[in-house]
């Protein structure tokens, strides 16, 4: 019967109680008969307390951690055909699921003796959250054997070096059938088309209803007017037919003074007669 691999012997030490770590190490590099095994056993470093944390919850929790990495496995698939809330809505609760396995992970390691400073909590945190947007990270997380945590801009070299022994690969999403994913494209686009023509349309009755309030002044500014043209001219015709009788009675007028002028002249005439014949008598 085969013994226990490199990976099975780290995993089991470096989920194993933190005051205890040198000592098993030994023990358990004393049990193999392979001297290179041994040498790499001895080799191991003892993980920090962040690291062990996340390790211990990885192997104790195995079902609950799988099951949260694989819903981020499908969300990082998914997140590609939301559209901006949703994308805000999947943020927000990752981060509180990220919050809520932390948390877990923290209480484990509680129960087992150990006082977890909000740093510890911090950094576990950090680990499971590099675990929710790296395959990579989600692999090195689940695997137990971190010897130090991962944070969540960790490069691919990071995480390799932050864990013992091989990485391994966690059980890929299925594949949506094509139709699928075309028709949640499709959706998808309808939904911004939609989303797009709606602002169209606001904006639209906005301009409508301002337009609609300018042609409202405007056509009450018409009537004020087409009322005063109308009094203008009908002021006009009066002064016209004023105008009329008063050329009328100045012709009138003109006719009079010529006769009058003329009788004047006469009688100025018959005057200057009447005085001359008098003159000569």
């Amino acid at each position: 019967m085969a013994g226990p691999t490199f990976e099975e012997i780290a995993a089991a030490l470096y989920a194993g109680p933190p005051e205890s770590f040198v000592s098993s190490r030994e023990t358990h590099a004393e049990s193999v008969e392979d001297r290179v095994l041994a040498a790499r056993i001895r080799a191991l470093r003892k993980p920090s307390v962040a690291a062990w944390v996340v390790n211990l919850f990885a192997q104790e929790r195995a079902g609950q951690l799988g099951e949260a990495l694989q819903l981020a496995a499908e969300l990082r698939e998914a997140q590609e055909d939301l559209d901006a809330p949703a994308l805000a809505k999947l943020g927000r609760e990752r981060r509180a699921l990220t919050r809520r396995l932390a948390e877990m992970a923290a209480e484990l390691a509680g129960s087992r003796g150990e006082k977890i400073t909000s740093a510890t909590r911090e950094a576990v945190e950090g680990s499971i959250s590099a675990a929710f947007f790296d395959p990579a990270a989600a692999g090195a997380v689940a695997s137990g054997r971190l010897m130090r945590a991962i944070e969540a801009s960790a490069s691919s070299d990071d995480i390799r070096d932050a864990v013992v022994g091989e990485i391994p690969e966690l059980e890929s999403v299925p594949q949506r059938p094509p139709d699928e994913l075309q028709a949640r494209r499709l959706r998808r686009d309808a939904q911004r088309l939609l989303a797009s023509a709606e602002k169209e349309r606001k904006a639209a009755e906005r301009a409508l209803a301002k337009q609609d309030a300018a042609l409202q002044d405007l056509q009450t500014r018409a009537a004020e007017l087409a009322k005063g043209v109308a009094e203008l001219e009908a002021q006009l015709a009066r002064t016209r037919a004023e105008a009329e009788r008063v050329d009328k009675d100045l012709q009138q007028a003109k006719d009079r003074q010529s006769d009058a002028r003329q009788q004047s002249e006469a009688a100025a005439g018959a005057v200057t007669r009447a005085q001359k014949a008098l003159e000569e008598l």
